[in-house]
């Protein structure tokens, strides 16, 4: 049988499809911009799932914000390993950046049993300590974004945007609604439906218009 077997050819190609299903399913759909454009199609890409169209809502200071902090070599904080292992490495290493997940160290489980309170919300709680510019990206957790929100309404000024994604059914839409309507740069996917696969994705189609790709 034959097959692409290039990366970049399957991506490519994989990639005009979801325009022509778009252009067939959804003929008068416009994307606001080219960078919302290349974020919505990578969580397309990565999801087979076409309800992304309408339920990442990307705020409108987001491109400037995230282009500055990162240019500034703001520290990337995660939710999951996994959505950690998802980011880009390459081009993590070309702009400089980092990106941390506290979740499962033993000084986080140890702090979560201390306060009663779970593991991602301890992550939030060692992240605050450092006082680089953050990104936060959660793809997992509700209350991880809630913590951070609250650390935010504290005062904390370091965080400097949020990708908001996490999956579910106990406080997950709830979380992103909040979110949605909160005074900080963010993308929020509304509803359900979302992931550490897509809050990766997300990262990676940012940095992928910040980079040139191997």
């Amino acid at each position: 049988m034959e097959y692409i077997k290039n990366p970049m050819k399957i991506e490519d190609e994989s990639f005009k499809i979801i325009q022509s299903i778009i252009d067939e399913q959804r003929e008068n759909y416009q994307f606001k911009n080219e960078f919302e454009e290349a974020i919505i199609k990578r969580c397309i890409h990565t999801s087979a799932d076409f309800d992304y169209l309408d339920n990442l809502k990307i705020s409108e200071d987001f491109q400037a914000t995230i282009t500055k902090a990162l240019k500034n070599k703001a520290d990337i904080y995660t939710d999951t390993n996994m959505a950690l292992s998802g980011i880009n490495k390459s081009a993590l290493s070309k702009l400089g950046i980092s990106v941390k997940c506290y979740v499962a160290e033993p000084k986080t489980a140890e702090i979560a049993k201390e306060k009663g309170i779970t593991r991602s919300m301890a992550s939030v709680l060692r992240m605050i300590e450092e006082k680089k510019d953050k990104i936060l990206v959660v793809g997992n957790a509700p209350t991880y974004l809630f913590q951070a929100m609250e650390e935010i309404q504290k005062g904390d000024t370091s965080i400097k945007a949020i990708i908001g994604v996490p999956v579910g059914f106990v406080g997950a839409a709830e979380s992103k609604d909040y979110l949605a309507k909160f005074d900080i740069p963010h993308i929020a996917a509304l509803g359900r439906k979302g992931g550490s696969n897509i809050a990766a994705a997300i990262v990676n189609a940012v940095l992928y218009q910040m980079v040139e790709r191997d």
